[in-house]
């Protein structure tokens, strides 16, 4: 079993299929129709996918939904979302409709700058080194001109180079922080060549400069690479109402707000509490950011690095009773796409970016934040008043009963009995065995 295998990579999608399914699980048959199973039956469509990653065997599905009543800076929209977990679309939705009668959400871009780095080596002095930057500066430019032509015309390109010393962190380690501008695009691509780029004409220059010594004039670059901490890429988004308007059955307002604003005080000091919290606001996040084709992983690194930027992790929201209103606001950095990778090429990706009515990159970090701000507030308020686990097991009712392999009239009997009785895995057992016995 799970023997070495050379040349995997040059075998056909069937022999990779056939040598997984032999060496690596117990019932070869059943894989191999279970992974053909999950095949597009549309051949064009699944070639796309085959080639979207290497070795693939099959694809790998998630839930497809919408959240809709969104009002958003006064334009209703629907939300695509991608998610597996259960009561993630019900709690986007449910909050969606609470503001949409209450001004629904504003939302405000604070910049939309990307950020990249050359990180090298210089073994010598620093004065002569920032010198050689100074003189070198509009060369590095120059360099990535072919490169920025085309953005530059959208309005996009490079805003700065900077030379930052971090000798005191690591004996010679210097870089040049440069800043992006890149509109549509998320930018990766661009950002990476324009870096590659300026390493090479930084090595190429300095190789030839007369005022460093032959050690000085050998200096190693380490790497160039984009970061995915974007802290001047920032969108905010907030809601507000009297705090008349926050009443319901379970508790009064007075008290709601009150305690809503107390459960994101303790988010914001105590950090065990906040990666909770803020974990509900990337399930909404998440879910958007994959439905529409972009980095999920990338937008959670920088969104928690933001978290953590005053020296410690705390709450990515933040809620105020200000006289007789209650205000609750979300400030996160995101760095999206509308254009360029998966979203011209996966289908669902062009669907849900239509659904959005084709939104600019701007428009798609407000709408993000927006799906973060009410997964944020529909989980307060359920924490503050019937508590989380009300909503969320009967959402999870149902994957509770495929489990237990329930026939549709089975599931019919205990989604009604389950309406007015607690979602526990015990109650439920004990309910599909009483149901049986009859």
């Amino acid at each position: 079993m799970n023997a070495p295998v050379e040349g995997f990579s040059k075998l056909s999608k069937a022999q990779k299929i056939d040598w997984i399914a032999n060496n690596c699980t117990k019932d070869a048959k059943a894989t191999k129709q279970l992974l053909e199973r999950y095949w597009n039956a549309d051949e064009a469509v699944q070639k796309l996918h085959d080639e979207f990653i290497e070795n693939t065997l099959s694809n790998y599905y998630l839930p497809f939904a919408v959240a809709p009543n969104f009002l958003i800076d006064g334009e209703l929209r629907t939300i695509p979302m991608a998610i597996e977990e259960s009561s993630v679309v019900a709690a986007a939705s449910k909050a969606a409709k609470f503001w949409l009668t209450r001004g629904g959400f504003k939302t405000e871009i604070l910049g939309t700058e990307k950020v990249g780095q050359v990180h090298f080596i210089f073994k010598g002095d620093s004065k002569t080194l920032s010198a050689f930057f100074n003189e070198i500066h509009a060369e590095l430019l120059k360099s990535v001109s072919a490169i920025t032509e085309n953005m530059e015309k959208r309005g996009g390109g490079i805003n700065a180079i900077e030379l930052r010393d971090w000798s005191d962190k690591i004996e010679g380690y210097f870089q040049l922080h440069c800043t992006f501008e890149t509109l549509d695009a998320m930018g990766a691509n661009f950002i990476n060549s324009c870096l590659e780029q300026f390493a090479t004409t930084l090595k190429e220059e300095a190789s030839i400069y007369p005022n460093f010594t032959e050690e000085e004039r050998n200096l190693e670059v380490v790497m160039s690479i984009l970061s995915n901490y974007v802290p001047n890429c920032l969108v905010k988004a907030e809601v507000s109402c009297p705090i008349s308007e926050l009443g319901d059955n379970d508790m009064a307002a007075r008290e709601f707000a009150e305690k809503f604003v107390r459960a994101v005080d303790i988010a914001n000091v105590e950090p065990f509490r906040a990666v909770t919290h803020n974990k509900g606001i990337m399930n909404g996040i998440d879910a958007v950011v994959l439905a529409t084709g972009n980095d999920f992983r990338a937008v959670e690194a920088g969104i928690h690095a933001y978290a953590a930027k005053n020296g410690q992790y705390s709450s990515l929201t933040h809620a105020a009773i200000e006289g007789d209103r209650f205000k609750f606001w979300i400030e996160i950095p995101l760095a999206l796409g509308t254009v360029g990778g998966l979203t011209t090429l996966h289908p669902l990706v062009k669907l849900a970016l239509e659904i959005l009515q084709h939104p600019s990159a701007k428009e798609l970090m407000r709408i993000v934040a927006v799906a973060g701000l009410a997964q944020n507030f529909a989980a307060i308020k359920s924490l503050v008043t019937t508590g989380i686990q009300k909503g969320h097991m009967k959402m999870h009712l149902l994957n509770m009963l495929n489990q237990m392999g329930a026939t549709e009239e089975e599931k019919a009997q205990m989604v009604d009995y389950f309406k007015h009785n607690t979602v526990s895995n015990a109650s439920v057992k004990e309910a599909m065995e009483k149901i049986r016995a009859k």
